[in-house]
């Protein structure tokens, strides 16, 4: 799997929520709303999620596996650092 696209707006307002995420997968598949959360740890990713009828939070969209989940999360916070510090990554190239 190869993710070819990474869009990210940052959230102006103060708070735990840094940026907003989506990503595209193989130029054929978009996955929106991706959110980068400071945590106590540190930086991580929340896929996108719907309130469920019993308050729960529930992920609409998610990674199988935790190999691709590391995948997606660290490409996205390398993009988030890199915008931060106003440098550009190309998404599609593979990492060397």
């Amino acid at each position: 799997m190869q993710i070819t696209d990474v869009r990210i707006r940052q959230v102006a307002k103060e708070g735990k929520m840094k940026a907003v995420v989506s990503i595209t997968i193989e130029n054929e598949f978009v996955v929106h709303d991706i959110k980068v959360i400071e945590g106590e740890k540190g930086l991580f990713i929340a896929m996108p999620s719907r309130k469920a009828a019993d308050g729960e939070y529930r992920d609409i969209a998610h990674p199988i596996n935790s190999e691709t989940r590391n995948m997606i999360q660290s490409l996205i916070l390398e993009q988030y650092e890199a915008m931060k510090l106003g440098e550009a990554v190309d998404a599609t190239k593979p990492e060397e």
